[in-house]
């Protein structure tokens, strides 16, 4: 009783003296974390020696802050994340209490029914108090508008972001094409026939900047042909579909080939000649043949640039080959047209010379080591695995050993010239791929080589995958305890007494269990299939995350590369919570009686395979069919949290969080 009139002495000694201030400041703010979620974020700045009380207060202390929803649309609001509190002795209210000082943020997950528009208001009641005084209670009102409109398409801004990366890499490509030893020495060819054919300055310029857009209209022509050629599902073809990648990894491996000097990929001679013929008239049509010529006559070196650029845009629109080849033909096309216009410039130039093979036998080893990976691609989702982790890597060792030597001078092909002496870049450049090999070299042996950036198939499709020299019992001495404990627990809760079970009898019922795992990424045990895991994690009472995987999938060996090699990240997935690993691109056919059609993304959708079976699921039930993508359950299989994607969680520390916020969810 003294307690309280004290503070209430305290607060009407605030009033009466007219001090009565606001030492925390609200922010209010929300963000997008899926196509059909948002996050409402309320921030607290708080002044210095002032603090701002938990939700979580003992009914006899402060005011704690609370939220009030006013929502007008059919919806819930749901904790995201409980911020950490210090949790001190407060003299005010003479008890531990849990306050926040300086910053704060109150997080809440907001869904969206496709098609809702909802108004959001309410406001937050909060106490501030310093060492010595509280202020009396407060509160805040906040207000959000979230419309259809206002929801960003999750898959159209990843979209976006993959086509910027399809128009620098067709950019670079382009500026790559440009060194190669059949284009460069075209451009004082090409300023020959522009100083002959303008009489004026201006006509110069219009003819110039004609050429340009000429060259880029021939490429975009081309690309959007092979668009047509494609088809619409051309992406899909090209991740998941092994023929396609095969194919592909030979189409690198004959650029390679010829970049190398074993042949040239030339077209018909005919060809160039009436190109050739056609520039001679002069004009706009002229300058027109002038570029097809151009491109015509350097294709034995730009072919296999293009060739890429080409595969890599085919996602059956017509928007993306005209991005990559607009990419390509664009830094293709800018030299010759500022060479046109400045003839002087020619001066600056480097002389054509062995430098110009060089480049080209660089990008000719690197073809080849991406040709085994499309290689890898096709062999892991057809299941062979004949090439393995240690096989994928010794490969790519020898690739760059060679590329090592070359640049060092030790290894010459047919069309080099002598290297007399080491320039201090082509050094640097042998430096590089040297301590690069060396790199890749524990990775033989189990090491992550993360700096591969997911290339190499998962330690799972090694040919030790335990790590060499270990056996499964030796690597897994935690795990195993683990799962007895896990035993012991079923046991008493079945009312069983140990006495009354033989030896025999524990040993099947162990490897009953077991037996449902396999080897995963990191040499965590997983289940692959949903089924399976659900009623496993129901038994040994975790919770459970969905990995939606593929085999082909970069990300996801990116993210079990870089991001679940962290030990305790690893630790969680192995012992705390249940790992199932569903591959949307697994080739294994369904028995016929499992096999039908479904609606996904507004069309039919025959499930025939396993990866279908996984694709249809996390679309349907998580709007989403992208990868890796990660899903925290409860054992009655309820979200627990917000879902994790690659581009937003792809951090070993926000991935931590996630984790870690998902088993303080499932605990409370």
């Amino acid at each position: 009783m003294r307690k309280f009139f004290t503070l209430l002495f305290t607060i009407a000694t605030i009033v009466v003296s007219a001090q009565i201030f606001t030492p925390v400041s609200w922010e209010f703010s929300q963000n997008q974390l899926s196509e059909n979620e948002v996050e409402l974020i309320f921030k607290a700045s708080i002044d210095e020696h002032w603090h701002l009380y938990s939700q979580d207060i003992a009914d006899d202390g402060p005011i704690p802050t609370s939220f009030t929803f006013i929502i007008d649309g059919d919806t819930s609001v749901k904790v995201l994340e409980e911020p950490k509190a210090i949790e001190e002795y407060d003299p005010n209210f003479e008890m531990v209490l849990k306050y926040f000082a300086d910053e704060v943020e109150f997080k809440y997950n907001l869904e969206i029914e496709e098609g809702n528009s909802l108004q959001i208001d309410g406001y937050v009641d909060f106490m501030v108090c310093d060492e010595a005084k509280c202020l009396p209670p407060d509160y805040a009102e906040f207000s959000f508008s979230i419309s259809e409109e206002n929801l960003i398409d999750s898959e159209s801004s990843e979209s976006l972001e993959s086509r910027w990366w399809l128009f620098l890499s067709a950019l670079g490509a382009g500026l790559l094409a440009i060194l190669m030893p059949c284009t460069f020495p075209m451009i004082p060819m090409t300023v020959s026939f522009f100083t002959k054919q303008s009489k004026t300055r201006s006509q110069g310029i219009r003819n110039a900047i004609f050429y340009g857009v000429s060259i880029i209209l021939i490429y975009i022509i081309v690309g959007v042909g092979v668009a047509s050629v494609f088809g619409s599902d051309a992406a899909n073809l090209m991740a998941n579909n092994v023929y396609f990648n095969v194919g592909f990894a030979i189409l690198l491996l004959v650029f390679g080939a010829s970049f190398l000097g074993a042949f040239e990929l030339t077209l018909p001679n005919s060809w160039v000649n009436k190109s050739d013929q056609a520039a001679d008239k002069g004009g706009y049509i002229g300058i027109f043949f002038m570029a097809l010529t151009l491109v015509l006559v350097s294709f034995s070196c730009t072919g296999p640039l293009v060739g890429i650029v080409l595969v890599k845009a085919a996602s059956g629109e017509i928007l993306d080959p005209v991005i990559g080849m607009f990419g390509f033909s664009l830094s293709l096309s800018i030299p010759f047209v500022l060479f046109a216009l400045f003839p002087n410039w020619l001066n600056s130039l480097p002389k054509s010379g062995g430098w110009l093979n060089s480049i080209k036998v660089i990008l000719g080893l690197l073809e080849i080591a991406f040709a085994f990976y499309y290689l890898s691609k096709a062999d892991l989702i057809d299941g062979t695995a004949f090439l393995t982790r240690e096989m994928f890597i010794a490969i790519w060792i020898m690739i760059f050993t060679s590329l090592t030597l070359y640049l060092l001078g030790f290894i010459k092909f047919s069309h080099d010239s002598e290297v007399k002496h080491l320039s201090v870049s082509r050094f640097s450049l042998a430096v590089v791929t040297g301590i690069y090999t060396i790199y890749m070299i524990p990775g033989l042996w189990g090491g992550p080589v993360s700096l591969m950036f997911g290339m190499p198939p998962d330690v799972m499709f090694s040919e030790s995958p335990n790590g060499v020299g270990n056996s499964y019992y030796q690597d897994n001495e935690d795990e195993i305890m683990s799962e007895i404990k896990e035993l012991k627990l079923l046991i008493s809760q079945a009312n069983i007494s140990v006495d009354k079970l033989s030896l025999e009898e524990i040993s099947e019922r162990k490897e009953e269990l077991k037996e449902r795992r396999e080897m995963g990424p990191q040499r965590i045990k997983v289940f692959h299939d949903y089924d399976d895991a659900v009623e496993y994690a129901k038994l040994v009472k975790k919770p459970l995350v969905i990995d939606f995987t593929g085999y082909a999938c970069v990300n996801c060996r990116q993210m079990e590369s870089n991001v679940w090699s962290d030990q305790e990240i690893k630790r969680i997935l192995k012992d705390d919570v249940v790992l199932v690993s569903l591959h949307v691109d697994a080739t294994k056919k369904l028995p016929k009686k499992e096999r039908y059609e479904t609606t996904m993304a507004g069309r039919i959708k025959k499930v025939i395979t396993e990866g279908d079976k996984w694709m249809v699921f996390q679309a349907n039930t998580y709007g989403t069919n992208s990868q890796p993508y990660y899903v925290f359950l409860d054992n009655k299989e309820n979200p627990l949290i917000e879902n994790a994607n690659y581009q937003d969680y792809g951090t070993v520390s926000l991935f931590k969080n996630w984790l870690e916020r998902g088993l303080e969810t499932y605990k409370n």
